[in-house]
């Protein structure tokens, strides 16, 4: 169920859709964000329980000289243990969820977005009213990536191949901004859900 009652957005897409984009122009709008990508980060920051478990767990190797997380190497060590991941997500999620579920609880706005990645695979869409699918055709997700993260074409491939397909993505859509790379499109598309998103949350109508 939705955090509290409040009336909830999930925005996601894959990857260089124009996620963080579309959120900065909610966020415009006035209207509060909570980021389940910058949640994962908080919840492994040092002193932390969970990240005092990951250090006991895998040793000093996935600690830096700072004593925060080195999460190349985390990473590189669950990508090639199935059970390693597993332990991961399993101490992680749970974390994760609760953390997320306090952050929504002290939105102030009529509204607000959660905007996740993963809102689709991890399941978090149950948190949330409606479904906010940022789409963009393969070819642009391509050339985003590449761009963006200085890697080559079979690197974005390789990546955007791991994500969920695109169609299932877009079956679990309650809403649809396909940002084309026109910017003032895609505020007009932002401004026009807004109102929706208003109306809706101020009905208390839950969907």
């Amino acid at each position: 169920m939705p955090a509290d009652k409040k009336y909830i957005v999930g925005l996601t897409g894959g990857i260089a859709s124009g996620k963080t984009t579309v959120a900065n122009l909610f966020m415009e709008l006035g209207i509060d964000v909570v980021d389940a990508d910058i949640v994962a980060r908080e919840v492994v920051a040092q002193g932390t329980h969970a990240l005092n478990a990951i250090a006991k767990k895998f040793g000093d190797a996935v600690i830096d000289e700072q004593g925060e997380l080195k999460r190349s190497e985390l990473r590189r060590i669950v990508f090639a243990d199935n059970q390693a991941k597993a332990w991961l997500n399993e101490l992680l999620h749970p974390i994760i969820r609760q953390e997320i579920t306090r952050q929504l609880q002290q939105t102030q706005s009529t509204y607000c977005l959660l905007v996740a990645p993963l809102l689709i695979e991890n399941n978090i869409q149950t948190m949330v009213n409606r479904v906010l699918i940022i789409d963009a055709s393969e070819q642009q997700q391509l050339k985003r990536t590449m761009e963006r993260d200085g890697c080559d074409e079979a690197q974005a491939q390789a990546i955007m191949s791991s994500q969920l397909e695109r169609n299932l993505r877009l079956s679990h859509a309650d809403d649809i901004i396909e940002n084309t790379g026109m910017i003032n499109k895609l505020t007009n598309d932002v401004k026009k859900l807004h109102h929706s998103y208003l109306e809706r949350a101020l009905e208390g109508t839950g969907n």
